[in-house]
C-alpha cells in the first residue's frame, strides 16, 4: 500500500491535516499515512513516529533554546522517512521544520507537497528560493497568494480555508450562549489567550487585568476563556488568583473555542488562527500579542505588512484594532473592545465584511486539497 509521509505541528495543523486524510481515503483508501500527528490525524488513521508537541515551540529565543533537540528529531525523521520510501510527503504548516525535512525529502526524488503557505505576504521575501528548493507544490489557503508562488515559478493550487467549509455562514449566538448556559441580557467578550503554555503566560494576567477595567466601565459584561489542555487552564487559574480576582464573572472552557466566541459580542484574542475562526464566525476583535522582549524586536523588524491579524490582511486595512506588545495593556484593550461593543455601526460594518471574507474562502478546500496531492502522485 502507498505510504504517504505527513508532518503537523501543532493543533490548528492537526485539524487540517484530520480533514485532508478523510478526503484522501475517500479517493485512496489505500494510502497509509505516517510522520507526526495530533490527535485528529491519528483518529483517521495516521501514525505518529514523535509526540507532535515536540514541534509546539514558538519565538525565537524559545525555537533557539530547543534548536539542537529539533534538528536531531527533523534528522530523526527524515531517516524514517527514507527508509520507508513514501510516494509523497505533506508537510503541513510548520515552515521551518517541514521545509527543511522536505528539501531533503525532495532531493532524494520524493515529491513534497506544503500545506498553508508562510506568510511571505508579512515578512521580507527572501523565503522565495528558499521553498522553491524545498516545496514540489504549494496549497495556498488565500486568494492572494498563488500569484506570488507563479512569479517565482513554484507550482502552486488555491484550495481557499477549510474552516470557511466547516463554519457557517450566519452563526447562532442566541444557541450558543444557551449550550454554554450564559445569562441573557449581559454583554458577552470572549478571551482567547492562545493554545500554547508560553502564548498563555504571556497573556493571562493581561485577560485577567482588562477584565477587571471592562467592568469597572460596564458592570454587566460576562467573560468566557476557552482553554484546550489542563496546563494552559491551570496557568490562567493561577493568574486569577495572582491577580486576586477570584470575585470576576470569568467562566474558563475546557475547549469550545467556537461557541464561546458565537456566543461573544466582541472577542479579544491572540494574533493567529483563532483570529480568522473570530472572523468567520462574524466576530468583532481586538487583536493582541506579547512576547519576550528580544523576539519582538527581531520580529518587528521582518515586518513586510502594517498589519498582522488575518482579518486585516484579508481585508486590506486595519478593519479591527490590532494591540502589540508594549501597545498590549489593560487600558487599551479595555477600551479598544468597549468602543467596539457599543459603536453598532461599526459592529455591522465589520461583521459584513467578515461576510465578504467569508465566501471568498468557501472553496470546498477539502477535496480541492486532496485532488491537487493525488495530481502529485508518481
Amino acid at each position: 500500500m502507498p505510504i504517504i509521509g505527513i508532518v503537523a505541528g501543532e493543533s490548528s495543523g492537526d485539524l487540517l491535516g484530520s480533514h485532508l486524510i478523510r478526503a484522501l481515503k475517500k479517493h485512496r483508501p489505500d494510502l497509509q499515512f505516517v510522520g507526526i500527528a495530533g490527535p485528529k490525524m491519528q483518529a483517521e488513521g495516521a501514525r505518529s513516529l514523535f509526540p507532535m508537541e515536540r514541534l509546539s515551540i514558538r519565538g525565537y529565543l524559545e525555537v533557539l533554546r530547543h534548536l539542537p533537540g529539533l534538528l536531531k528529531l527533523r534528522r530523526q525523521l527524515a531517516n524514517d522517512l527514507l527508509d520507508a520510501r513514501p510516494a509523497l510527503f505533506i508537510g503541513i504548516d510548520a515552515p521551518d521544520f517541514n521545509f527543511g525535512l522536505e528539501r531533503k525529502l525532495k532531493r532524494r526524488g520524493i515529491p513534497t507537497v506544503h500545506y498553508v503557505s508562510p506568510s511571505i505576504w508579512a515578512w521580507r521575501r527572501g523565503k522565495m528560493s528558499k521553498i522553491k528548493r524545498a516545496v514540489s507544490h504549494m496549497l495556498a489557503l488565500f486568494p492572494f497568494e498563488p500569484d506570488l508562488y507563479k512569479q517565482a515559478g513554484v507550482p502552486v493550487s488555491y484550495v481557499g480555508h477549510p474552516l470557511a467549509d466547516i463554519l457557517p455562514l450566519e452563526p447562532d449566538q442566541k444557541q450558543a450562549r444557551l449550550n454554554l448556559k450564559l445569562k441573557a441580557g449581559q454583554v458577552v467578550i470572549a478571551m482567547l489567550p492562545g493554545s500554547r503554555q508560553s502564548e498563555v503566560r504571556q497573556l493571562a494576567s493581561l485577560y485577567v487585568q482588562t477584565a477587571r477595567k471592562m467592568l469597572e466601565q460596564q458592570p454587566d459584561i460576562q467573560f468566557v476563556v476557552p482553554l484546550i489542555t489542563r496546563e494552559t487552564r491551570m496557568i490562567f487559574e493561577q493568574a486569577i488568583y495572582d491577580e486576586k480576582a477570584e470575585e470576576l464573572p470569568i467562566k474558563i472552557l475546557f475547549g469550545h473555542a467556537h461557541m464561546a466566541m458565537e456566543a461573544a459580542d466582541a472577542v479579544v484574542v491572540a494574533s493567529g488562527t483563532a483570529t480568522l475562526e473570530a472572523a468567520l464566525l462574524k466576530r468583532p476583535m481586538v487583536i493582541t500579542y506579547r512576547m519576550p522582549w528580544l523576539s519582538w524586536q527581531i520580529l518587528k523588524r521582518m515586518l513586510y505588512l502594517p498589519y498582522v491579524g488575518l482579518p486585516n490582511v484579508l481585508a486590506g486595512r486595519f478593519l479591527v484594532p490590532e494591540l502589540l506588545q508594549h501597545n498590549a495593556t489593560p487600558e487599551k484593550l479595555s477600551e479598544a473592545t468597549l468602543k467596539m461593543v457599543n459603536d453598532k455601526t461599526q459592529m455591522e460594518e465589520i461583521k459584513a465584511e467578515f461576510t465578504r471574507i467569508h465566501q471568498l474562502l468557501r472553496q470546498n478546500t477539502e477535496e480541492k486539497a486532496a485532488r491537487a496531492i493525488l495530481a502529485c502522485l508518481p
